[in-house]
């Protein structure tokens, strides 16, 4: 039987966890924004904080006297200690690989990426990440010797089983190699706990979270090299039951289309990523040959392209959003941004889809977040499931002045 003083240790020991949590979780965090995310008074967050600041385990960052409103005392913004833990997101593409490295207080303290080509093996692609990784190191004088967790996005489908993905031929050798690979690399390398997703998830989390609350439940959508999708309710990504779940560029839009690397034929990714689109402009006719010339052109055949493509793409959506009904949808990706038609066109052929009720209609949008998304979402991910610190230390007794 526990003594009523072992109890009340326990109790405020779980509200330490709580408040260091939401912290790990969301970053700098005032007393006030502390009590409605763990649902303690003011009172017993006070008590909480000003024990976590004796131990150190928390610092004040800042206040917000520059954007508060009114005459009223400043509040503090409190965060973890930024020397407490490092964290690593790796985003590898299908052309280049991108890091971001933060500090427990969700201070980006180096980041950068490295191209290479889109025929390049595992091995070599996570060689480059480590040269990457070793560069920034000597450049910006960081040292990774504190980093608890690495959180690696990687292109493709990311199921949580070791049954092969595809048949001989198919992309199901490439992934395995990334999912088998890449997490006991990176593991050996640094010594960390690694979590792998697919990157288009980390990247929907990403900008889940980059607009607050209120953007919490999105279905996203990224043209790229390929056609990526992720769901993303209450901040959380959803995987399904074996990990694959969003994968929207492998839903056949055209029956008897083109071959995908996947083994079907008329997938999306056929239709809607970026060397698709190329591709169908120069067969039919236009002499087309990079992103921003796709983007820009006023050529009748490029415009034509671009809205199949949106349309493709909006009918598919339309039909997860049916299922799901979500607040956002997000469309990511290079092209998106340059192109606001593109997600324009997107936007009507949605409509189309759905309940023609204006209540029913999700927000669609052009990502806010640019090519280190799928980094950052690593980031967050891993804030979101790294363990809590270990049990707070006492602090040391304090001395008398002698006289």
């Amino acid at each position: 039987m526990r003594m009523p003083g072992e109890a009340h240790a326990l109790v405020r020991h779980s509200h330490q966890e709580r408040v260091l949590r939401a912290l790990r979780e969301r970053g700098a965090l005032s007393r006030g924004e502390l009590a409605e995310a763990v649902g303690l008074s003011r009172t017993t967050i006070s008590e909480i904080t000003r024990d976590l600041l004796r131990h150190g385990s928390v610092v004040v960052l800042d206040t917000d006297a520059a954007s508060r409103a009114g005459s009223g005392r400043p509040a503090e913004r409190l965060v973890l200690d930024p020397d407490s833990g490092q964290f690593m997101g790796v985003d590898f593409g299908h052309r280049r690989v991108r890091v971001a490295v933060a500090d427990a207080s969700h201070e980006v303290v180096v980041s950068g990426r490295q191209a290479y080509p889109d025929s390049t093996g595992w091995p070599e692609r996570i060689s480059i990440a480590f040269d990457l990784i070793d560069r920034l190191s000597v450049e910006r004088g960081v040292h990774f010797r504190a980093l608890q967790g690495i959180g690696i996005g990687v292109t493709g489908p990311h199921p949580r089983s070791s049954a092969p993905l595809a048949p001989d031929g198919a992309f199901g050798t490439g992934f395995a190699a990334a999912r088998d690979d890449v997490d006991v690399s990176f593991a050996e390398r640094f010594g960390a706990s690694v979590i792998v997703e697919n990157n288009t998830r980390f990247a929907a989390l990403a900008e889940a979270l980059a607009g607050g609350a209120d953007d919490e439940n999105l279905l996203y959508v990224r043209l790229s090299d390929g056609v990526g999708g992720a769901l993303v309710i209450g901040g959380q990504i959803v995987s399904g039951a074996t990990g694959l779940a969003g994968e929207l560029g492998h839903v056949t839009v055209a029956p008897g289309g083109a071959r995908c690397r996947c083994g079907k034929s008329g997938c999306l990714k056929t239709v809607a990523s970026v060397p698709s689109m190329l591709a169908a402009c120069r067969e039919r006719g236009a002499d087309i040959g990079s992103i921003d010339e796709l983007a820009s052109s006023a050529d009748p055949v490029v415009k034509q392209v671009l809205r199949e493509a949106a349309s493709a793409v909006g009918a598919v959506v339309g039909t997860v959003a049916m299922v799901f009904n979500p607040a956002e949808i997000v469309i990511g990706g290079e092209i998106a941004r340059l192109t606001p038609a593109l997600v324009e066109r997107t936007s009507e052929t949605l409509g189309e889809e759905l309940f023609p009720w204006v209540a029913a209609r999700p927000v669609v949008r052009a990502a806010r977040l640019a090519d280190d998304d799928g980094a950052i979402g690593a980031l967050a991910a891993l804030f979101r499931s790294a363990p809590m610190l270990a049990d707070q230390p006492e602090p040391a007794p304090v001395r008398a002045l002698p006289a």
